[in-house]
C-alpha cells in the first residue's frame, strides 16, 4: 500500500505534461505527497483536462481512523459511486514512489523504504477516483496485485501486496471516460522493465 509519493515539479510543467489546463493557485508546498496533504489531480476528457488541487485521502468510514488514500476492493459499496462515474475519476501526477521491504533489514532490524520511478516519463500517473468533500474535494488512487508470482515483479519482490495502478500515456482518456468494466481492465502491473529502483 503506498503512502508517500513525491511530485517533483512545478505546477506548469505538470500541467504541459497531460495537457491540462491549470486551475488558479494550484501549488503544493513540498514536492512529496503523504496522506491527508494536497497533491494535484487532472480530471475531465481530453477536450477539457484540468489539474487541480485535492487532499489525499477519502474521509474514512465509520470505525476507522485514518484516511483511505488506495482503492483496493473495486467491488466495495464505498468505492463503487467514484469508480462507476467517469466524472469523478482523475489520473494522479506522480515522479515517484515509495513502498516498504516487508522483512526487516538484517543489520538495522528495520523495514525499508525503496522508491520507484518510470525512467522514460519524468512525471507518470497512478488511476484514481475524487469525490467532493465539506471542506474539499478529496482523492485516492487504485492499488493491484500481481496476476503472477509477485517476487518476479520489480515492485512485487520488495512489496508484494500490491503496487498503484500506474497508466499508460495512451490509457489517459480511456481511464477518465470509458465504462467502469472497460476501465477496471487498466488496473493491472505496470511492466517492471518500463521501471526502476532509485
Amino acid at each position: 500500500m503506498c503512502n508517500l509519493y513525491n511530485l517533483k515539479a512545478s505546477p506548469h510543467d505538470i500541467a504541459a505534461a497531460f495537457v491540462a489546463v491549470e486551475a488558479l493557485g494550484v501549488a503544493l508546498a513540498k514536492d512529496y505527497v503523504s496522506p491527508g496533504r494536497s497533491g494535484l489531480v487532472v480530471t475531465g476528457s481530453a477536450a477539457d483536462r484540468q489539474l487541480q488541487a485535492m487532499r489525499w485521502g477519502f474521509p474514512p468510514p465509520q470505525g476507522v481512523r485514518n484516511p483511505v488514500v488506495n482503492v483496493r476492493n473495486y467491488v466495495s459499496p464505498f468505492w463503487r459511486s467514484a469508480l462507476a462515474n467517469p466524472d469523478r475519476r482523475c489520473i494522479v501526477p506522480v515522479t515517484s514512489f515509495q513502498e516498504w521491504s516487508v522483512d526487516p533489514d538484517p543489520t538495522t532490524g528495520k523495514k525499508r523504504p525503496y522508491w520507484f520511478s518510470v525512467p522514460s516519463r519524468p512525471i507518470f500517473a497512478f488511476a484514481g477516483v475524487w469525490r467532493p468533500t465539506g471542506d474539499a474535494p478529496a482523492y485516492a488512487f487504485l492499488t493491484t496485485g500481481y496476476e503472477d508470482d509477485p517476487s518476479t515483479h520489480l515492485v512485487g519482490a520488495i512489496h508484494p501486496k500490491a503496487m498503484p495502478v500506474v497508466l499508460h500515456e495512451e490509457d489517459y482518456d480511456r481511464w477518465l471516460q470509458a465504462p467502469v468494466e472497460d476501465a477496471l481492465t487498466l488496473a493491472t502491473p505496470y511492466p517492471s522493465q518500463l521501471m526502476a529502483v532509485l
